[in-house]
């Protein structure tokens, strides 16, 4: 079985900072990670490596440092890491990086041998759209099972595979064919330590390094800003409110009695919201 787990290396998003005069994102000086909801899709490619054989293919789209990412996965225990990077791919908005991703991971299986399951994350922290995974599933015509926390089992022979989905007020078992994307929730699964043996193996590893050339993207207009239609028209860190934070005691009360005095401090404080919810109600 051949698994191709997508990563992405983004500023640690607790040391991010807004430049006070243009507004823009300060990634000068800030540390980079893997994106967390990466790692715990990377695990649950490396659980099911080890229960079914096969190999784990991590691939990155970014400037030549997210090859650190790369090594770290590898130090995981990840089999192969390629990197895509070039400048064309600079300024890509979600359209035009599940665009170069789905290239990169054709190329990935005409080179290593045809993905059968490709993961993802289910969102990065810094873009927050959870759009190129599902992306990258529509281009390659993959069955896309998203928000997974859980993988129930896999019949290879059968070409089938079984998950469990959370979704609005409840879970979803699903059964879907092979080859397919699944992009993993956090908190899915506890993430291992890679092995002394694993380090030292990400240490001499070769990383495989693809120019959009060399991973067969032909139209480079789909790529980087010319292919991005996105528009970010300002970005701003939110101000701190001077409102203090309210307390309700429980101890002592049922839970209708604590419910009913939360609703009677948010009436208080927001008196529009009362009167609105009575007119829809027909009050």
């Amino acid at each position: 079985m051949h698994i191709v787990i997508c990563i992405k290396q983004v500023p640690d998003s607790a040391q991010i900072r807004v430049h006070p005069v243009t507004n823009t994102i300060m990634r000068q000086g800030v540390p980079t990670i893997i994106n967390p909801y990466d790692l715990f899709a990377l695990e649950e490619a490396l659980r099911l490596r080890d229960a079914y054989g096969g190999e784990v293919t991590v691939l990155s789209m970014g400037p030549p440092m997210a090859e650190d990412s790369l090594r770290k996965a590898l130090g995981y225990g990840a089999d192969r890491a390629v990197l895509l990077t070039d400048r064309y791919f600079a300024g890509s908005d979600t359209l035009a990086t599940s665009f170069a991703l789905s290239q990169a991971i054709a190329k990935v299986g005409e080179t290593f041998g045809p993905p059968d399951i490709v993961f993802t994350g289910k969102q990065t922290i810094d873009g927050d759209t959870a759009q190129v995974g599902p992306g990258i599933a529509k281009r390659l015509d993959l069955q896309q099972l998203t928000y997974v926390a859980k993988i129930g089992s896999i019949d290879l022979a059968a070409r089938e595979i079984e998950v469990e989905r959370r979704c609005e007020g409840g879970t979803q078992m699903l059964k879907s064919r092979l080859p397919c994307l699944i992009t993993v929730l956090e908190g899915t699964n506890e993430i291992r330590r890679g092995s002394f043996e694993d380090a030292l193996c990400a240490a001499r590893s070769q990383i495989v390094k693809w120019t959009a050339v060399a991973a067969g993207i032909e139209d480079l207009t789909r790529c980087g800003l010319r292919g991005s239609p996105t528009v970010v028209k300002r970005v701003f860190a939110p101000t701190a409110r001077a409102e203090k934070a309210e307390q309700i005691e429980t101890a002592e009360k049922t839970l209708r009695d604590a419910a009913d005095e939360l609703i009677a401090a948010i009436f208080t404080r927001q008196p529009p919201l009362e009167h609105e919810l009575a007119f829809n109600n027909g009050a």
